[in-house]
């Protein structure tokens, strides 16, 4: 099913069209996809709209995601809260202790009537957001999992295998100096996301742990433990890359898209769901590959890699609009979570396909054959079952530990901190904000 202007075009004729006699009622998303995503968002609603005749579901921006999510909480306390807001996966502590105010997808499906299969959704999604008996508290919608961008021009001028990306750190640097060497790049690697890609899933991929108490998910007395021997090599070995010009940091956020894009540097890693905007950009073509692993610290299947884990966010419900409404609001995330929407927002952004069936379509269409390395992102996630160490985190104040986290990696790439120092500051400083958050929801 493609989402097309004439089904948003039909569905704005349908609400215009609509009379007093039969009122629809108005389902309120609150969502933090901007530009092209935006539009993306709106077409799903519309798409949704088009298909009945009862409820119209209205998508708004509000900001990103940090806004989002704490202007729906300032909304729910005043009483404004829409039926829908959009949470990213480090928000779900949070929600999860805002006891009232959520309204548990599987409870929503069950009062609904609506058919709801958990056992559809990938396994390395569904774990962050579900309870320790295996019940789905939010919606998936926007998954994402970092992969390794980079530019099979420049890896062939320089004698590399355009369709071998390197699996391994030390190939990794045998070939980001390589592309050095010959000229054809001025920098080796660059990143976006740091602690997302080189703390978060690093350890994952290796099978560390990042906190005690299976990463937060056993209880809110968790600590952390970013300051393993893996972490401190992986980013001492990155500190080294930075003095020797191979390694370029461009930014916390998505900022070094640009080092990568404008062929600068050779390789980046960031999230599956850049595929569309370095497409858009890039004037080159470009490959996808799975995140590297350490042989020495790799704890997976037969000393190999384990799996990623997400990013992106959920859909979660909040309570205190009418209950009628309700109805609504189950059968949109049944609409949302259909193969075919599915799989058109898969194909379109880069996002993972959340459902097995998704895939299984997207595959079936010809996309991964006509467009190779976009299932890299699915084939990473579900490498292996997921453990307690790489199911992902679930950490209260987790956004405020991030900005530590990037604080103190940036002092590592000036040269103020070694890695050790470094990372211990950053677990002794976000240790404190568990504790406050431990005390704040007991």
């Amino acid at each position: 099913m493609k989402l097309t202007h004439a089904m948003a075009a039909t569905a704005v004729a349908i609400a215009a069209s609509t009379t007093a006699a039969h009122a629809q009622t108005e389902i309120q998303w609150w969502h933090a996809m901007g530009g092209a995503l935006g539009e993306k968002v709106d077409a799903i609603a519309a798409g949704f709209n088009a298909t009945q005749d009862d409820y119209v579901v209205v998508p708004t921006y509000k900001g990103n995601y940090t806004e989002t999510m704490t202007g729906a909480i300032a909304a729910f306390r005043s009483g404004e809260q829409p039926h829908i807001v959009q949470v990213f996966e480090v928000g779900t502590a949070t929600m999860m202790a805002a006891e009232g105010a959520i309204y548990p997808v599987y409870q929503l499906m069950e009062d609904a009537g609506e058919p709801f299969d958990p056992s559809a959704f990938l396994q390395a999604v569904t774990g962050y957001y579900t309870t320790p008996d295996g019940q789905m508290l939010s919606m998936p919608f926007n998954s994402s999992t970092p992969v390794l961008y980079y530019n099979k021009e420049m890896f062939e001028a320089a004698g590399l295998d355009p369709n071998d990306p390197p699996d391994t750190w030390p190939a990794f640097e045998v070939a980001a100096r390589t592309l050095m060497d010959a000229g054809v790049a001025d920098c080796g690697f660059t990143t976006a996301w740091q602690s997302w890609v080189h703390i978060e899933n690093f350890s994952a991929w290796h099978n560390q742990p990042i906190g005690t108490m299976e990463n937060g998910f056993a209880g809110l007395g968790t600590e952390l433990t970013i300051n393993g021997p893996a972490q401190v090599a992986h980013i001492s070995w990155m500190a080294d890359m930075a003095d020797q010009g191979v390694f370029r940091y461009g930014g916390r956020r998505g900022d070094g898209e640009a080092l990568f894009t404008s062929g600068t540097c050779a390789m980046y890693f960031n999230s599956s769901a850049g595929y569309a905007g370095i497409g858009a950009t890039a004037e080159f073509d470009f490959g996808i590959g799975m995140l590297p692993y350490w042989p020495d610290f790799a704890e997976g299947p037969n000393g190999g890699p384990q799996n990623s884990i997400i990013g992106g966010a959920t859909l979660w419900v909040l309570q205190g609009r009418d209950q009628a409404d309700y109805q609504g609001v189950a059968e949109f995330f049944s609409y949302l979570s259909s193969p075919e929407v599915q799989a058109e927002w898969h194909q379109a952004t880069g996002y993972l396909p959340i459902t097995m069936a998704a895939y299984e379509l997207t595959e079936s269409q010809g996309f991964y054959a006509a467009n190779p390395g976009t299932d890299t992102s699915i084939r990473q996630m579900t490498l292996n079952d997921p453990t307690p160490n790489s199911k992902g985190l679930r950490f209260g104040n987790f956004v405020q530990i991030r900005d530590i986290i990037n604080e103190e990696l940036e002092f590592i790439w000036s040269g103020q901190k070694n890695a050790q120092e470094a990372l211990d500051d950053a677990v002794e400083r976000g240790n404190e904000l568990l504790r406050q958050f431990e005390q704040d929801n007991s």
